[in-house]
């Protein structure tokens, strides 16, 4: 049964487990040799009623003493997910080893979701597992506010005024997780100065517009993007029109009129009204208008990227929809964009690219979608990093699940980074490459590079990852029969002109 962490006001709690922050002693759990703090609140007040499409507000001052016992609620979502959550989600998780005394890195995980859906309370989140493997790591994960409660543009609404972040809030929201973070983590056994935030999908979308936002660099050093980029965003003018498709389907006209409508009402109708239309915005506010053009010009060259895609990244959504409603998807989002923005010969060269090889009547539009959505933007960020002066290491995870659909697809690796075997479905993978591929992550978020030498590499080989360039623009190949460096055009990651896509579609 799900409860809200509650104060203690009798004295009675074990005082090694408690950690004094900003805004209060929190005490935590031990589980063997590892203690968890759930459900710590990273803001001064809960984004509801008045509050909602608001900034978020800085945490205040607190001597009292709270349970971190219990996972916060998840933001409104799909009931499917759980359906314990709330407006009220905006509460962080910490995971620490004992027995430390250095101060250790500190990896912050963001959830994916397609930026609608997740949370942290997901059991394949839970990083217990990965502190008993890597004690000299601490753990931290964090939600944001999704949807149309995080991501809607409202300022050009009669009286949109008074809500000029409500397109990025989302983004706001983790900003001000890694700046509690920040402040707090060194009572936990945190190093504040090593800072690596880490996410997959909208999460790696995510950690990769942060970067872009001002002020946000001083929070993190290093970034582990896995399988997202800021591909996954709107232009202004996209959000606009959800926006605007939103009200007709809502009959609102105000945001006064939307303050009054119930959260489930507005995400019910969004998934219906705005399906996959929902994304973080270009606004020139917040995030820049062109993100390529910013990591071009050395907006992150202090920060060390660690990325990559996954080799059939869209089957996981044929998996979930069928393949009769993926093809139903893939028509209707084409007539959308990609009817109109690509000309007759540009369009014929990418169908030709996306028909080779495939067998089936959908997996063209899987190759298409794939590319367009994730393994575009990874590698083009990767360039875009080197050429402002910035490092990169860059991979490809190619595991196939023994599902004829699935293949490598979206989302396979994450079971695997996060020491979670049981949610590794359609196959096995040797504990050795599973071991191998954490044991990089953890080595990239110490040291800014995911070598391994033979001492550290679980099966005693030493594994050099090289740096992303632009002459042999070379990645890591992540296989459980073999890790190995390749050039991109040897592994054949993208092998047709990419603008079609960065530059006249930037995303489907």
């Amino acid at each position: 049964m799900n409860r809200m962490n509650q104060p203690i006001s009798d004295g009675r709690y074990d005082s090694s487990l408690a950690v004094k922050c900003i805004n209060g002693t929190f005490v935590g759990r031990r589980q063997e040799n590892i203690i968890s703090y759930k459900g710590i609140p990273f803001v001064g007040a809960q984004p509801i009623g008045d509050l909602r499409w608001k900034a978020p507000l800085d945490v205040t001052p607190d001597d009292g003493v709270y349970e971190a016992y219990h996972f916060g609620k998840i933001a409104v979502q799909d009931l499917s997910v759980s359906e314990y959550q709330g407006e009220d989600c905006l509460y962080l998780n910490i995971w620490k080893a004992e027995g430390q005394s250095e101060k250790r890195p500190v990896m912050v995980w963001i959830h994916g979701g397609a930026f609608v859906s997740g949370g942290t309370s997901l059991e394949v989140f839970d990083c217990t597992n990965l502190a008993k493997e890597h004690s000299e790591v601490i753990f931290v994960t964090i939600p944001y506010r999704l949807g149309v409660l995080g991501f809607l543009h409202l300022s050009h609404l009669p009286d949109g005024k008074d809500y000029p972040d409500a397109q990025n809030l989302g983004l706001l929201d983790q900003l001000q997780a890694l700046k509690w973070v920040h402040e707090n983590i060194s009572a936990f056994g945190g190093d504040p100065e090593r800072v690596t935030i880490w996410g997959e999908s909208a999460g790696a979308g995510s950690v990769t517009l942060q970067p872009l936002i001002k002020g946000a660099q001083q929070y993190f050093h290093q970034v582990i993007a896995q399988s997202g980029a800021p591909t996954q965003t709107n232009s202004l003018q996209e959000s606009i029109a959800t926006t605007n498709d939103l009200m007709k389907a809502l009959g609102c006209k105000t945001v006064a009129e939307l303050l009054k409508t119930g959260a489930r009402t507005l995400i019910d109708t969004a998934a219906e009204a705005v399906r996959l239309r929902v994304f973080p915005v270009r606004d020139g506010h917040i995030l820049p208008e062109d993100p390529w053009e910013a990591y071009k010009n050395g907006i992150a060259k202090n920060i060390t990227f660690l990325q990559g895609c996954n080799k059939d990244e869209m089957n996981c959504f044929v998996s979930d929809w069928t393949v009769e409603g993926f093809k139903a998807w893939a028509i209707e989002r084409k007539q959308h964009k990609y009817a109109h923005e690509l000309s007759d010969e540009e369009r014929a060269k990418l169908e030709s690219y996306c028909k080779e090889g495939a067998v089936e009547d959908w997996e063209s539009d899987s190759r298409l979608f794939g590319h367009s959505w994730f393994i575009e933007g990874a590698i083009h960020l990767s360039e875009c990093q080197t050429m402002g002066g910035g490092k990169s290491y860059t991979y490809q995870y190619r595991v196939e699940s023994s599902d004829p659909i699935m293949k490598c697809a979206h989302f396979e690796e994450v079971p695997v980074v996060f020491a979670h075997p049981e949610f590794i479905v359609g196959r096995t993978c040797s504990d050795i490459f599973c071991q191998t591929m954490r044991a990089m992550w953890i080595q990239f978020a110490k040291t800014g590079n995911p070598s391994l030498t033979a001492q550290q590499s679980p099966d005693g080989k030493a594994k050099e990852w090289p740096l992303y360039d632009l002459k042999d623009k070379r990645v890591m190949v992540l296989d459980d029969h073999d890790i190995h460096p390749a050039k991109e055009a040897d592994v054949k990651i993208v092998d047709w002109d990419r603008t079609y896509f960065l530059n006249k579609y930037y995303m489907l």
